[in-house]
């Protein structure tokens, strides 16, 4: 057994779990915040046998893909009167695999 903890954006969150369903996985989805962007993430417990866990990986890659956004800098940021916005990468997902010693659904 494996438990896979995957940290995505909850832009993708609703869509990864529809994906997942569809292929017979179950997961449980918890909210976190974290990172650069200090903005919400979901992360999802996934437990699956270990010849799973390449069908859950292709899912994950298929639906949380990286992208270029345009994020708003506040006046701290920039001393100038005019702001210009940064471009940064997000998207994509972080990804545990863990070995489960003992699984139990009560």
């Amino acid at each position: 057994m494996k438990l896979i903890l995957a940290v995505v954006e909850d832009d993708d969150a609703t869509v990864l779990m529809d994906a997942l369903i569809d292929n017979n996985f179950s997961a449980t989805k918890l909210a976190s915040t974290g990172g650069f962007l200090l903005r919400g993430n979901t992360t999802l417990l996934i437990g699956v046998h270990d010849q799973q866990v390449d069908e859950v990986l292709r899912i994950i890659r298929r639906v949380c893909v990286r992208r270029k956004k345009l994020m708003p800098q506040t006046p701290a940021e920039i001393p100038t009167s005019v702001a210009m916005p940064m471009e940064i990468e997000s998207g994509g997902a972080t990804v545990w695999v863990l070995d489960v010693d003992q699984f139990h659904k009560i």
